[in-house]
């Protein structure tokens, strides 16, 4: 790939507030240079007009589970009436079927600003479904950390490893390439023992390790009843709580629990999905008082834009507390860009800055969500008030796979009205 330029209007350097006339030198996938206050285009360069920001993440995803939206977020319930909808579509996927709606649901990612996606993989065979998942990815255009998880008790047949030795004959068969990351994941302290966490663990090493915790009260229920000791307590003593651990939800937390997951871990909340499921309000501002790092998924897909699930962060622990500004804007776009790369193992993207990987997406300035915004404000205006339909450009590794807010190679909702 070529050298390439781009003027930025505005752009997001991870500081309080935007700068002014960014010009952003790209050289093969990584941005080579950085230079702010340059009042008109250069020759050559791109021009992108809005707010430049690098690439989101999705730290936190269930690709099939698109196929839910609209179908379960109407009736009475909980959770675990939730779930049976979910495994009934589960047991009927299959590669051909899991590809096709990986691929729009990925696509809809792109079209959002993410150029990077967690996938939390449990729905093994039969038929080679992690192939499936991985090539709905690189045919999306995005980037993808395969979290594939240890899931040995419950749920249903196709969930399940026979062991966690059996699980990891499996992972070991996946290779890294160009766009993809292989991690691991503990389902949860409900489908994975405590010696066999420790088994995923120990695999996983310097990896990225995931893990559901603490979703619904009935899972703390149950694990104090059964080991005496809440699922961060559990995934602790696994030996899981490394600097490469991101619990999930963690929801509903102990004062221990907030201490440990804060010795290092990340934390990725989904708010629209805990919304939907009533799971719940996450203690973010305690958890990041604590010393953990916040990231955001989309989880469940009832939604897909990461600037929702950002504001969330502090638009719903308003309510919880009775308290506003407890997370600033720049702090929620850190936990939506590099932070969230960083627990899937992209540290090298999420910001812009030489070296980073070019991946960036352009937020415009013209609808009526962000008609107004200034240069001052147009960090918080992104925050606070844009949403994925504001995405215009994006880039990942220098290629452009979204362009005046239509995907390069997809028609992602005829996509999706096919097989959704």
């Amino acid at each position: 790939m070529s050298a390439s330029s781009y003027w930025c209007e505005l752009a997001w350097l991870g500081g309080e507030a935007a700068d002014e006339g960014v010009v952003i030198e790209v050289d093969g996938e990584r941005i080579a240079s950085v230079e702010t206050g340059v009042a008109a285009p250069p020759p050559g360069a791109t021009r992108l007009d809005g707010i430049t920001i690098p690439g989101l993440a999705n730290a936190h995803s269930h690709a099939f589970q698109r196929a839910l939206r609209g179908r379960t977020h109407a009736g009475r319930g909980d959770f675990w009436a939730w779930r049976e909808a979910m495994y009934e579509l589960a047991s009927r996927l299959d590669p051909d079927l899991y590809l096709a709606l990986a691929r729009a649901t990925y696509g809809e990612m792109a079209l959002a600003g993410i150029t990077c996606v967690g996938e939390f993989h449990y729905v093994h065979g039969p038929g080679d479904m992690e192939a499936a998942v991985i090539a709905a990815a690189s045919e999306a255009g995005i980037r993808m950390t395969l979290l594939d998880a240890c899931y040995l008790h419950g749920g249903i047949e196709r969930f399940r490893d026979a062991d966690a030795a059996a699980w990891a004959e499996r992972v070991d068969a996946l290779r890294d390439t160009a766009g993809l990351r292989v991690g691991a994941a503990i389902h949860s302290v409900r489908a994975v023992d405590p010696d066999s966490a420790r088994v995923v663990a120990e695999w996983a090493g310097d990896r990225p390790l995931h893990a559901h915790v603490s979703e619904q009260p009935r899972e703390n229920e149950e694990c104090l009843e059964r080991h005496g000791r809440t699922p961060t307590q559990l995934l602790a003593d696994a030996g899981a709580l490394a600097g490469n651990f991101t619990a999930v939800h963690a929801t509903h937390l102990t004062a221990g629990d907030l201490e440990l997951l804060g010795g290092g871990a990340t934390v990725c909340l989904c708010p629209t999905t805990e919304r939907d499921l009533a799971d719940g309000i996450g203690p973010a501002r305690a958890l990041r008082d604590a010393g953990a790092r916040l990231a955001v998924g989309s989880d469940s897909q009832a939604f897909v834009d990461v600037f929702e699930e950002a504001r969330a962060i502090e638009l719903d622990e308003r309510l919880a507390t009775g308290t506003r500004g407890l997370h600033s804007a720049p702090e929620l776009l850190r936990a939506a860009t590099g932070d969230g790369h960083a627990a899937l193992g992209w540290p090298d993207a999420g910001r812009i800055e030489p070296g980073a990987l070019a991946d960036l997406a352009t937020v415009s300035l013209e609808s009526v969500r962000m008609a107004g915004a200034t240069s001052e404000h147009a960090v918080e205006s992104a925050v606070f008030a844009a949403s994925a339909a504001d995405v215009t450009d994006v880039f990942v590794g220098g290629r452009r796979i979204v362009r005046g807010g239509a995907h390069a190679s997809l028609d992602v909702a005829a996509e999706l009205r096919r097989v959704a």
